[in-house]
């Protein structure tokens, strides 16, 4: 089968609409704002592709990772006006698009997992969420809402830790990059929950949000697509 170079075209713009974003960013600029919306349906229309015309497409899990990024992108416009109740709305968005990631590679990589390592698993997640939430200095209304998100959070992270930990080693590289994809989704909602509850802020906060937001959706898309394709 000839190879297929049709992705690189929605990846081209991607990447520029990514470039773009991050220099509005750094300027402070509506232009960040102005090329948000198009970022994960650029990088949906890239994973799609890439996928076309090549063998051993699993659809039903294809169809799992697009449904993670349009919900990331309801997420991206949604967190864009000042809003509280659009802020919840958006997290919650994040959060459904969270849970298709889960059942894409959770579903694989918790499967067949004993209920002692499963209740363990529990129990260190809910500690670090907790830990975090309060360590934030989250309260009042928003400290179920975030602590939930949270939990979600770690669970994604716990799904593709299990599949570096229990997967054959030949297929583990799909499992690091799926890894350090919810590694940084977590490092970048976590900078922004320190801006909005005033914990911490730091130069180019926005900048550093965005750069590792864009990177986790990457990798996810990456690893995503290697497990449709059976690697």
């Amino acid at each position: 089968m000839r190879k297929n170079t049709l992705w690189y075209i929605p990846g081209a713009f991607f990447l520029l609409a990514c470039v773009l974003n991050w220099i509005g960013c750094i300027q402070g600029t509506d232009l960040a704002d102005a090329v948000k919306p198009a970022l994960l349906p650029l990088l949906c229309a890239t994973s799609l592709a890439y996928l076309l015309g090549r063998d051993g497409v699993d659809f039903r899990a294809a169809g799992l990772l697009v449904a993670a990024q349009l919900f990331g992108c309801a997420g991206d416009v949604l967190l864009m006006p000042s809003s509280d109740v659009l802020f919840l709305i958006g997290m919650t968005a994040f959060l459904v698009g969270h849970l298709f990631y889960i059942r894409l590679f959770g579903g694989r990589s918790w499967k067949g997992l004993k209920p002692g390592p499963w209740a363990i698993s529990a129990v260190i997640m809910l500690a670090l969420v907790l830990g975090l939430v309060k360590a934030i200095g989250i309260e009042g209304a928003m400290f179920w809402p975030m602590t939930v998100y949270g939990c979600v959070l770690m669970l994604l992270i716990f799904s593709a830790l299990a599949g570096v930990l229990r997967m054959p080693r030949g297929r583990r590289a799909t499992w690091w990059i799926l890894l350090a994809g919810a590694l940084l989704f977590t490092f970048s909602d976590a900078c922004i929950a320190m801006g909005i509850f005033g914990v911490m802020t730091f130069a180019l906060r926005h900048f550093v949000v965005m750069f590792t937001y864009l990177a986790a959706q990457s990798l996810l898309a990456v690893g995503g697509v290697r497990l449709i394709l059976g690697r």
